[in-house]
């Protein structure tokens, strides 16, 4: 039958169903089946090899410009540049290699997640296997402490209690019970008598008999997920494959210009053809995979000051262009640990409980918490189930110590929690007799109390009034338990609910929450200011969700919270139409999960979706960037997830959003600076034949002026601080061309300028009948493209208001490299490799002046942008 029916049949139907029993299989039985299932593991998908991950990093297309680059220089003579392009593009390979190694790694962390052994039934007895043996219908018997081997149907129950938070994202830990549950599109938190794989058992004991086993089960269908779950290419990725490919077409017909010019004009062939081949290799910025790799590693170098261990490289620009954030709640935006928060007596509400010396019925409410749980002292701390120890602790901050009240009043006996019953009573000897302490339900509790203490003793219970304070409460997301005590003369003869839990005396109600983390509803307010939409997915109760929501700034409180179930009967079209309105859903399953990413994917839309639970890894996989939380994630979770937040913070990933955006800025200033400077070379070299004068320029030229204009300048980019108002200008939109803003428009104008004065240089050199004009045109070229460097490190900021020491490597990198050019000048071992001459002081000044010509230009058009007199609709 279907995994999801398995609930609403009878314990006794689920065993005939599976041919099984309450004392178990035979050995013979369960051997034939462990044949028919396999094994009750995930098992692991064909693995690509090392060197068959590695071959495929050099498809890309950008990848076989650079190595056709690389086989061009080493023809022309020029070794050095050959042996960098291919360590450049060996290095992106060996990173390309890791990141699918670790994808793979996270089927294997899920994989290790399975209960190492199991207490099983069979032949009527009970022995220890291996979870991996256990096959459908096998009973196992189950624990306090224990891990759930299988999915199970439970069949007895004592008192047992599961956390499944890594599975469902529900903080609570949930009772299990054996009856049949009518309803049958329950979510999967809401099967109460079903145990799922890999779920702990923190409570009492139990038998189930296997439904489920390997990919069969729960985690073993997230587990397919992974598996078959692709990962979106980044927006990093997709601009810069598109970029390589405009950028090779674009240089072949140049280049083909080029060369049919120069011998029209009567040009050597061999001269013309390395001239066309040295400005392909010119035009090709191979130092833009360095440029990023270097940029995305300083910033996750960085992110990790800042608690944020980047996985994949990509993911640190990524962050910049994060449209949505949709978030796990539990663990994530709460602290993933119950608190007791309000306290309601005598018709007030108080958000802490009073101390000792407060009145009644406040003191008796506070030795009621104290008392009334089973918290017990584990390696000097205290430990419990996670609402008793938020009752527990809540009364021991308000000054009632369990320990010092025991010796006081004794505790005698107790009535456990059941789930019919929904209350737990503990009895006291006192001075007066024995008192009993009752918690539970609010509907259960108060229908059995008679009165209700206030601060003048005993008075009339408003029972009404009570219970709608309850039930306001826990709209509001709260869980709500009610107090109350019994006293005896003597103890009673019969220790039973029945009879002891009547006749009470009402105390008072506490509301419980899984409390909000306190720095995130500030990160939430940054995201929505850098125009991100936060939104919470859990798969807790829709009054939790919305009341966390509401506190956090996700929602306003009238928004639509929209269920697992209203989800499943949705239609993708009709999803597709509403699923940017919503901020929050509730009781969805991992598959839910991943619809919702990828609809809004279908929008248009770049997701980063954030969790620490097993359920959230296939959306985490799938998401534009995966965040898992460091502390409390699971493994499986921080497999697949592309960043991991060490210290489980929020507000981390609105750090990570601002480096990720500036990060992407600078690499857009370098392809700016780079493309323009080259382009300055294209029209340099295209133009001068076409007005009468002889080409400007050597191929070595060519070589040298690409060499040290894109090695150290270029770098240095990666240093460059973030732009004023980084966090106050909406994200990129991911389809968005790198050529955006303006700035093809920028590389031509540009290109052609620093080409003009190039030329005019020529011009005048040649005029005056020097044998240097080569030089000339040679600094010229190279040294506008210095003055440019330092010009393009804002978009519109001025380089006299940002300062020319705020990034000092770039002032390091256009010293050293000035430095470099002159002694290619006046060093005469240089002047015979270089083919140039040693220029006068005056020519050499005239360069200086005509180079810095480019800086004015740059400093004009950001003064018309900041004007917004240019790019209007860019």
């Amino acid at each position: 039958m279907s995994q999801s029916d398995w609930h609403t049949i009878e314990a006794d139907a689920a065993l005939q169903r599976l041919n099984s029993s309450a004392d178990g299989l035979t050995t013979a039985e369960a051997r034939q089946r462990l044949i028919e299932y396999g094994h009750n593991t995930t098992p692991e998908a064909r693995h690509r090899t090392l060197l068959a991950m590695l071959l495929g990093q050099f498809t890309d297309f950008m990848i076989v410009v650079l190595l056709a680059a690389a086989l061009i220089s080493g023809f022309i003579g020029e070794p050095q540049d050959t042996i960098a392009i291919l360590v450049i593009v060996l290095l992106n390979a060996i990173i390309g290699t890791v990141q699918e190694y670790r994808a793979e790694r996270a089927v294997a962390a899920l994989r290790e997640m399975a209960a190492p052994e199991a207490q099983v039934l069979r032949d009527g007895e009970a022995i220890t296997l291996t979870a991996a043996e256990l096959v459908p219908g096998d009973v196992v018997l189950l624990e306090a402490g224990n891990v759930v081997p299988a999915d199970l149907r439970v069949l007895v129950t004592e008192e047992m209690q599961s956390d499944e938070s890594a599975l469902t994202g529900e903080s609570q830990t949930v009772d299990k019970q054996e009856a049949r549950l009518a309803e049958k599109d329950l979510p999967l938190g809401d099967r109460r008598n079903l145990a799922y794989k890999s779920s702990l058992i923190t409570r009492g004991r139990g038998t189930g008999v296997v439904v489920a086993t390997g990919l069969e089960t729960e985690i073993g269908q997230i587990a397919e997920l992974l598996r078959s779950e692709k990962g979106v290419r980044t927006p990093l990725q997709k601009r810069l494959t598109r970029f390589g490919r405009y950028l090779a077409l674009a240089v072949l017909a140049i280049c083909a210009v080029v060369f049919v010019a120069g011998l029209l004009q009567g040009q050597p062939i061999l001269l013309m053809l390395l001239t066309a081949v040295s400005l392909a290799v010119a035009a090709i910025p191979e130092a833009l995979p360095a440029v990023v790799t270097i940029s995305l590693a300083f910033g996750a170098r960085k992110l990790i000051k800042h608690n944020a261990l980047v996985r994949n490289l990509p993911a640190v620009e990524t962050l910049g262009s994060v449209t949505y954030i949709c978030s796990d709640k539990t663990g994530t935006l709460t602290q993933n640990r119950m608190t007791a928060e309000l306290f309601v007596a005598a018709g007030e509400r108080q958000e802490s409980l009073p101390g000792r010396e407060a009145k009644a019925p406040w003191s008796e409410l506070g030795v009621a918490l104290a008392l009334n749980n089973d918290v017990a002292e584990m390696d000097g701390k205290p430990a419990g189930e996670p609402t008793e120890l938020a009752l527990f602790e809540a009364a021991q901050r308000a000054g009632f110590d369990k320990h010092l009240l025991e010796q006081a009043l004794p505790r005698l006996a107790a009535i456990p929690f059941d789930s019919e019953r929904k209350e737990m009573t503990t009895l006291h000897r006192s001075a007066e007799g024995v008192v009993a302490y009752i918690k539970g339900a609010p509907e259960q509790v108060l229908q059995q109390c008679s009165n209700a203490l206030g601060g003048d003793g005993v008075m009339a219970l408003e029972a009404g009034e009570i219970l709608a304070e309850a039930e306001q409460l826990a709209s509001e997301g709260y869980r709500v338990l009610a107090l109350a005590k019994r006293t005896f003369a003597a103890e009673p003869d019969e220790l039973n609910a029945q009879s002891i839990e009547r006749e009470l005396t009402f105390l008072g109600l506490v509301a419980l929450i899984d409390p909000p983390r306190p720095e995130v509803p500030q990160a939430v307010a940054d995201c929505l200011t850098a125009g991100i939409t936060p939104v919470m997915i859990t798969g807790d109760h829709p009054g939790t969700a919305r009341a966390i929501a509401t506190r956090l700034g996700i929602s306003d409180g009238n928004r639509r919270v929209l269920t697992g179930r209203e989800l499943d009967e949705m239609s993708d079209d009709e999803f597709a139409r509403v699923v940017e309105s919503i901020r929050v859903y509730a009781r969805v399953s991992p598959k839910q999960k991943l619809r919702i990413v990828k609809a809004l994917q279908s929008n248009g839309e770049f997701v980063a979706m954030t969790g620490d639970g097993v359920n959230d890894a296939p959306a985490l996989k799938r998401a534009g960037i995966g965040v898992a939380m460091g502390q409390k994630g699971t493994d499986v979770a921080r497999e697949a997830a592309d960043m991991v937040l060490l210290d489980d913070d929020f507000a981390t990933i609105v750090r990570a959003v601002r480096a990720g955006r500036r990060i992407f800025d600078n690499i857009r200033k370098f392809i700016k600076y780079t493309m323009s400077s080259n382009s300055g070379e294209i029209w340099t070299l295209f133009l001068a034949p076409f007005l009468g004068l002889p080409i400007p320029l050597l191929p070595i030229h060519i070589l040298w002026i690409n060499l040290v204009t894109d090695g150290l300048p270029g770098l240095a980019f990666t240093a460059e601080p973030a732009e004023p108002g980084i966090m106050r200008r909406a994200p990129r939109p991911p389809e968005e061309n790198i050529f955006a803003h303006g700035m093809w428009q920028y590389i031509v104008w540009m290109g052609l300028f620093v080409g003009g004065i190039s030329i005019a240089s020529q011009a005048w050199a040649i005029s005056r009948g020097v044998e240097y004009w080569q030089t000339v045109v040679f600094t010229v070229l190279t040294i506008s493209q210095l003055f440019h460097s330092l010009a393009v490190r804002s978009e519109a900021a001025s380089l006299f208001s940002i300062g020319l020491f705020t990034n000092l490597p770039m002032l390091g990198a256009v010293s050293f490299t000035l430095l470099l050019q002159l002694a290619v000048i006046y060093v005469p071992a240089f002047n015979a490799i270089f083919h140039t001459q040693p220029l006068p002081l005056s020519d050499l000044l005239i360069c200086l002046a005509l180079s810095s010509l480019v800086l004015l230009a740059v400093e004009i058009e950001k003064w018309l942008k900041r004007h917004d007199l240019i790019y209007r609709n860019h």
